[in-house]
């Protein structure tokens, strides 16, 4: 999507050398690091030449927020979606925030009114035809029955999928 929406560089994270070969060859990432064996942000430090990137969307929260911070170029925004490995950060230094005039959101659709996540709505389904003609697509893993949950969670949980699990009811 972030292609879609005109980005001209897309970088991302994941935790093996297969997901992060997964993310560039099948999803067009520019880039990708695996946060279990490199200094991730070292590396997109140097492949966008010190300028550092204009938008990120954390899903991680604690544990990239420095990192975060580093890599985020000035007038830059921080949207941070989810708090996965902690939600407090300790050392925090704000100054990196005024001095690179950054911009840093926080949400969850959960707690969002029904007229933001009609306009979010509406924004998707402006991706729809690119969705229907195969250009853009949604990555499933596996489709699992709804029997096989534990299956799917542990699966999840392992970090052994690359894309969505669905567990359909019958």
């Amino acid at each position: 999507l972030s292609r879609a929406a005109g980005a001209g560089a897309v970088f991302a994270t994941a935790g093996s050398d297969d997901k992060c070969a997964f993310l560039t060859a099948e999803l067009g990432a520019t880039a990708a690091f695996n946060y279990k064996t490199e200094d991730w942000a070292a590396r997109l430090v140097d492949a966008t030449h010190g300028r550092g990137v204009d938008y990120i969307v954390d899903f991680v929260g604690a544990d990239y927020w420095h990192r975060n911070l580093r890599v985020a170029a000035r007038d830059g925004r921080i949207v941070l979606l989810g708090t996965l490995s902690g939600a407090r950060v300790s050392d925090v230094d704000l100054s990196q925030i005024l001095v690179k005039r950054l911009r840093v959101e926080g949400s969850t659709l959960r707690s969002r009114d029904e007229e933001y996540q009609g306009r979010l709505r509406d924004l998707l389904e402006t991706y729809c035809p690119r969705f229907e003609s195969g250009e853009l697509r949604i990555v499933v893993d596996r489709v699992l029955p709804w029997e096989d949950i534990q299956e799917a969670h542990g699966h999840m949980e392992e970090a052994r999928n690359t894309g969505k699990i669905v567990c359909t009811i019958s």
